[in-house]
């Protein structure tokens, strides 16, 4: 029978592929040489590094990533070898768009700061980065995009050199792949020179990979006053993350953006399926069974007096409160890792529901466009 070997935090997939292949399940970390040696295929998340280390001498032909990123697979050393690989592209921009909407919400309050009218830099205008920008336009804020792929492909028009884009926006937020040479190189693509270019009330957000921050220049602007604050769920390092970093960002979490139990769901179905078409199994349509409810889904209602700032804000909030995390972290810096294992469900905004009662056409259309069930 086939033979997969299989992250054992990769949610939904136990029992799923046994039918037709034994499916031997070890922590991602843990994935060795020796425990390939037998093995058909792979599947994985970010914690596993597939190169030739891990690969070489093994019957592997076969890596699935159930994640967006996939800079943890040694793409050159899996052509040479045959070995075919695939990742979950989108999976889970969805989530990211939700933790985004909180990060904005929480920086509205906490710092009375109104977004309506400012200016949201996008760095990486991919899966992730287009719905962040639709979220920027329900907030009624203006956009900057930077994506040089996309502007070779589509044009000049639509895009903003990264310079400009650092020097105009009020906060700026990276949504890049993690890449370490070529044109498009993103490691450390935010250092010293460029954080100099934002203003000293402007924010930085960071859900792409750590390694796409220099961290010394970017505690240095913060120490200095140089940017208002910054906003980090990526570290370098993972999970030894900076301790004095951390206790300089005004949020922090541990690598969960994408975390939502449907874009969980999503990667491993997408997993699931291309294992299944490469290797002619009949699950090229699976997708898990119905997801865990939300701990708090019950029907949000506005009172007939709260305006529609304070609304907007509480729904979001009450789908998912950030500083939760944030909390969590600062207090048990040293369980980053378990922290992102045994994340919790957090269900995105479609799993929500708001009577319409006393939404106005336009909060209506907001909500709409956010997901939310009205």
């Amino acid at each position: 029978m086939l033979q997969i070997v299989a992250d054992d935090k990769i949610p939904f997939l136990k029992g799923v592929l046994e039918p037709f292949a034994v499916v031997r399940y070890l922590p991602g970390s843990a994935i060795s040489n020796e425990s390939l040696l037998h093995a058909d295929a792979l599947i994985i998340r970010t914690r596993t590094r597939c190169d030739r280390r891990l690969l070489e001498g093994t019957p592997v032909k076969f890596i699935a990533t159930a994640t967006i990123g996939h800079d943890h697979i040694d793409k050159e050393f899996c052509n040479k070898a045959g070995i075919a690989w695939t990742n979950a592209p989108g999976c889970n921009a969805s989530s990211v768009m939700q933790y985004m909407a909180s990060v904005l919400i929480t920086i509205q309050k906490e710092n009375r700061i109104k977004l309506d009218g400012k200016t949201l830099g996008i760095v990486g205008a991919g899966h992730v980065g287009k719905l962040v920008q639709k979220l920027a336009g329900i907030l009624g804020m203006n956009v900057l995009l930077n994506d040089p792929p996309r502007e070779r492909a589509e044009g000049t028009g639509q895009f903003t050199e990264l310079k400009q884009l650092f020097g105009q926006s009020d906060l700026v937020t990276l949504h890049v792949p993690y890449t370490t040479d070529g044109i498009d190189k993103t490691h450390h693509l935010i250092n010293t020179g460029m954080l100099a270019l934002m203003k000293p009330t402007s924010w930085l957000i960071n859900t792409s990979r750590g390694e796409v921050v220099e961290t010394p220049a970017l505690k240095s602007a913060i120490d200095k006053h140089n940017i208002a604050g910054a906003v980090l769920d990526v570290w370098e390092n993972e999970p030894e993350i900076d301790r004095e970093l951390l206790g300089n960002v005004f949020i922090a979490t541990p690598h969960i953006a994408g975390y939502s139990i449907d874009g969980k769901a999503n990667g491993t179905a997408m997993a699931v399926r291309a294992l299944s078409s490469f290797f002619g199994l009949p699950l090229t349509s699976w997708y898990p069974g119905m997801l865990p409810p939300p701990f708090n889904e019950e029907l949000l209602e506005k009172d007939y007096d709260e305006s529609s700032g304070a609304f907007f804000e509480r729904a979001v909030l009450h789908s998912y409160n950030i500083l939760k995390d944030n909390n969590l972290l600062r207090e048990h810096p040293a369980d980053f890792e378990n922290m992102r294992n045994n994340y919790p469900v957090r269900r995105e905004f479609h799993a929500y529901s708001i009577q319409p009662g006393f939404l106005t056409t336009e909060e209506k259309e907001k909500f709409g466009q956010l997901g939310f069930n009205l």
